[in-house]
């Protein structure tokens, strides 16, 4: 291929320089997380093929101690190619062996000799490939990062909402669905419902990490394990589970592991309807802030900057329209994972590095866009007067004199309710309905419980 120039403080060789020069597209550059995926299966394969006697004891100690290295961050600049590079990842893979080639070697020699040598394919990939090296790092990588970062940030949330749930628990309201009048409901009903949605986002998030802890590494290239000790999957996969703290094994079937990124598709299925669920409570949370004087207005949502440059004394939900900017990315991320099956190709596919890119984005920016929201707005929401005063004048207190007067009557009502602008209890008393009773069955707090006396079902 001709000779290629590579910088003379580079750890790395020819073929990582060589797709530094072929890949100029993006600046992109894999993540912190994935790098770090990547070294610690690196670490693991050096030290299981120690264990099988297919390394020297000092060569695969030079590696693993090496990988430890760059695992932790020591070496990040040493790692410049491309997102948008060879679709299994190769180039990468190659740009991680060539530099833990030069820090073992170097680990080797320390004593200033030059006769110990470790090679990059020989030595560092023993019983690898690109092939199986590369998803097995994405799946380590995005399960990791679930665990250490999405799961923590989602259970601050879920406990903010918890909190505010008890909080504005005494806080009686008009409830809605399709965006119209509705029965009474507690707010503090409503964020014990948005504290769910977060508990079950954190049992998806928990179901994505053990769909991504089958891992193929031990296929080598085409999943036959072709160069590979029958071993060194089990041995490898023990050594990744006890590195990150999580259950790491190798997948049953190899072609499949490798033919497709079922897994990785399967996994940020579960971050999307994460970030949806997320959705959903940003955008009730902005609704019920609404206002101050024009809108719904029924809970005051933190200040946390000026929100015009022309309308003084504006306040705009901006923690919120940051979170629902990070759904939308994380949507469209879920479309790009989807869409790079479409590179699973006989046995391998040849869209690693962007699915990589973007699941792993996804989670980032929801762990950050969720402790942000948790932080920043829901800490420091306050209930209005607002929300209480509207119940007297709610047309859905009818519900309640349903069992008394029938559905039709009590329609009836409701509908001069509107009318007229009267309430509810003031035309039930002018009819004389009910009116030893009334009090109680229009009381709305009674209405937020459940029970058969409080009235027929809506809908």
């Amino acid at each position: 291929m001709g000779d290629v120039e590579v910088p003379a403080d580079a750890m790395y060789g020819a073929s990582t320089q060589r797709a530094v020069d072929n890949f100029p597209i993006s600046g992109q550059r894999f993540p912190r997380s994935f790098i770090r995926a990547l070294a610690l299966v690196k670490r693991a394969a050096a030290e299981t093929n120690a264990e099988l006697r297919l390394l020297d004891g000092d060569v695969a100690k030079a590696i693993a101690a090496a990988a430890a290295e760059v695992a932790d961050g020591r070496h990040d600049e040493q790692f410049p190619i491309d997102i948008f590079q060879t679709g299994s990842g190769t180039s990468t893979n190659t740009n991680m062996n060539e530099v833990l080639a030069t820090l073992a070697t170097r680990r080797l020699n320390a004593d200033g000799s030059t006769d110990r040598k470790v090679h990059p394919n020989d030595h560092v990939n023993r019983c690898q490939s690109s092939n199986d090296v590369i998803p097995t790092a994405l799946q380590v990588a995005a399960a990791t990062s679930i665990q250490d970062d999405l799961i923590p940030s989602l259970d601050v949330l879920r406990a903010a909402l918890e909190a505010k749930a008890t909080e504005l628990w005494p806080v009686v309201k008009t409830g809605r669905t399709h965006l119209q009048d509705a029965t009474p409901i507690r707010l503090g009903q409503e964020f014990r419902g948005y504290a769910g949605q977060v508990e079950e986002s954190i049992r998806r998030a928990r179901s994505a990490i053990a769909e991504l802890t089958v891992v193929p590494l031990g296929g080598t290239a085409v999943g036959t394990g072709i160069n590979a000790h029958p071993e060194f999957a089990a041995g490898a996969t023990r050594r990744l589970a006890a590195s990150t703290g999580l259950d790491v094994r190798e997948a049953p079937n190899h072609f499949h592991a490798q033919a497709t990124i079922d897994v990785p598709i399967a996994a940020h299925g579960a971050v999307r309807s994460i970030a949806l669920s997320l959705w959903k409570i940003g955008s009730d949370i902005r609704l019920m802030g609404m206002g101050p004087r024009a809108g719904l207005a029924e809970i005051a949502l933190p200040e946390t900057q000026p929100g015009s440059s022309i309308m003084p004394g504006k306040v705009n939900p901006v923690i919120v329209e940051s979170l629902t900017m990070v759904v939308a990315r994380v949507v469209g991320n879920d479309a790009t994972v989807a869409f790079a099956q479409t590179g699973s190709l006989l046995e391998l596919n040849v869209m690693l590095p962007v699915t990589a890119a973007a699941l792993l984005e996804s989670i980032s920016l929801l762990s950050a866009a969720s402790r942000n929201l948790a932080d920043r707005c829901v800490a420091g929401i306050a209930a209005t007067d607002r929300g209480p005063a509207l119940v007297e004048q709610g047309l859905m207190l009818a519900t309640a004199l349903a069992p008394e007067i029938g559905y039709d009557a009590a329609a009836n009502l409701a509908k001069e309710a509107l009318r007229s602008g009267r309430t509810i209890r003031e035309l039930a008393l002018e009819r004389g309905i009910a009116t030893d009773r009334l009090d109680v069955l229009l009381d709305p707090a009674r209405m937020t419980e459940r029970g058969l006396d409080a009235g027929p079902a809506g809908g």
